[in-house]
């Protein structure tokens, strides 16, 4: 039969999609890019000897979409959050950030680039005032330099806008307190005040609400809900329940690869991520909370 039938590409399609659905769900299969993205991630690793800590990561992000990245512990969550941001460099395959190609940019060139990351941990001053820390961060997106003792001018410009920030955050009230004496909470809202001050087109929070109480979580996931519609959001976060409150689509690692990609629902459902979680698919209690915005 098979020398009546020519030999073709098309002939050969068909198959290679039954080879797809065979292969064990290990691997999520890699989102292609797509013009609306405005980052891209294409075969991205970073191994460490014969450790593969990020193994050949492909998946793209929307324009303005909040996109979680999530995925048990040691699953390489925050190693690829560090490669995203240019903390490390990546031992193979590509980065597009706005159109561009970033592989080889650090983590200030992708910061001016519009690409911002905030930490696990705060990186404020705790001796300056609330104020004077988002001034520091103004000046250093204008390239003005700001004073502890204000001049006329550009000065009063960097304090005006500091203050419109702090507005933003819902800290204008605090801004001549010292950082120290804020709450861990408030600390993470004049955080994303900093982060506002950078004019940022793309947002990386790496665990924001680790170490917050259950209040000062639902005040952390209200404000994220303010912040412009075309700013793009890429959360790290532990607390399930809050990445799919805020969540468009997700990204799920286990053991560096991506074995998920899509909307919550998707996730939600898909097997492997039960597996990654759980050890187990069947006869299993649902993996994520489903019902209105209450946080566990």
């Amino acid at each position: 039969m098979s020398d009546s039938v020519p030999e073709t590409n098309r002939s050969a399609e068909p198959e290679r999609a039954v080879n797809q659905t065979e292969e064990p769900a290990r691997r999520a299969a890699p989102p292609r890019t797509d013009a609306d993205a405005i980052l891209s991630l294409d075969g991205v690793s970073l191994h460490y000897g014969s450790l593969k800590a990020v193994d050949e990561v492909t998946f793209d992000v929307q324009r303005g979409a909040r996109h979680a990245l999530i995925g048990p512990n040691g699953a390489g969550k925050s190693t690829l959050f560090s490669v995203i941001g240019g903390a490390q460099k990546a031992t193979a395959g590509r980065i597009r950030f706005a159109g561009e190609d970033v592989t080889e940019h650090n983590e200030s060139s992708r910061a001016r680039a519009g690409l911002v990351r905030t930490f696990q941990h705060s990186s404020l001053f705790l001796g300056m005032t609330v104020v004077d820390n988002v001034a520091l961060a103004v000046e250093g997106v204008h390239g003005t330099p700001w004073r502890f003792f204000p001049l006329p001018g550009s000065d009063r410009r960097i304090r005006t806008k500091s203050m419109e920030h702090l507005e933003a955050v819902g800290l204008a009230d605090r801004a001549q307190e010292l950082c120290g004496n804020l709450s861990h909470g408030e600390r993470r809202q004049l955080e994303v005040g900093l982060v506002l001050a950078c004019d940022p087109t793309m947002v990386l929070f790496d665990e924001p609400a680790a170490g917050m109480s259950a209040a000062e979580t639902h005040r952390f996931m209200d404000l994220i809900e303010t912040l412009p519609a075309e700013m793009t959001v890429l959360i790290v976060e532990h607390d399930l329940d809050l990445v799919f409150r805020l969540a468009q689509s997700v990204s799920v690692l286990a053991a560096g690869r991506l074995i998920a990609h899509g909307t919550p629902a998707e996730v939600r459902e898909n097997e492997a991520v039960k597996v990654a979680y759980l050890g187990e698919s069947d006869g299993v209690e649902p993996l994520f909370f489903t019902g209105g915005h209450d946080v566990a």
